[in-house]
């Protein structure tokens, strides 16, 4: 499957600690945007409920204030993520004159215990999510910003 890896990068108008704490809130890009409608934290598990089901999300690493690296089952909703259900998102946020770039990689694709179908469905429905989740989170960062 050549679809397996969604690589976006933004440039966000806001200082590298506004943008570090709207990406450091748990599961912020799980639903529809602004986010999910609760989110229950317990240690490095997330779990964030939607009107599409809830998603255990777990945060594998976290190098603040410029990496975050979570793990989720974004086509099994309710399914705690493991291998063979869920891809790897992680958030990279590097300083620049005026602004932070974010760039946001989610891999693991080709993995999915689905139908080729479902493998590319899940891929294009992360891809067009992704464009929507990152243009809230730049306006919300960049309206905090002002």
């Amino acid at each position: 499957m050549e679809r397996n890896r969604i690589e976006r990068e933004i440039f966000i108008t806001a200082p590298l600690d506004r943008v570090w704490s709207l990406v450091n809130e748990p599961a912020w890009w799980v639903g529809d945007a602004p986010g999910p409608n609760q989110v229950h934290v317990d240690g490095n598990r997330v779990l964030a409920e939607t009107k599409y089901g809830n998603f255990p999300v777990v945060i594998e690493r976290v190098d603040a204030p410029t990496y975050i690296a979570c793990r989720w089952a974004s086509s099994f909703p309710g399914e705690e993520p493991r291998e063979g259900n869920s891809t790897l998102v992680e958030f990279t946020l590097i300083p620049e004159a005026g602004g932070t770039r974010l760039r946001v990689v989610e891999s693991g694709f080709a993995s999915l215990d689905a139908s080729e179908n479902g493998r590319h469905q899940a891929f294009d429905e992360n891809t067009k999510g992704w464009s929507i989740q990152l243009d809230v989170l730049r306006q919300h960062a960049e309206e905090l910003s002002v």
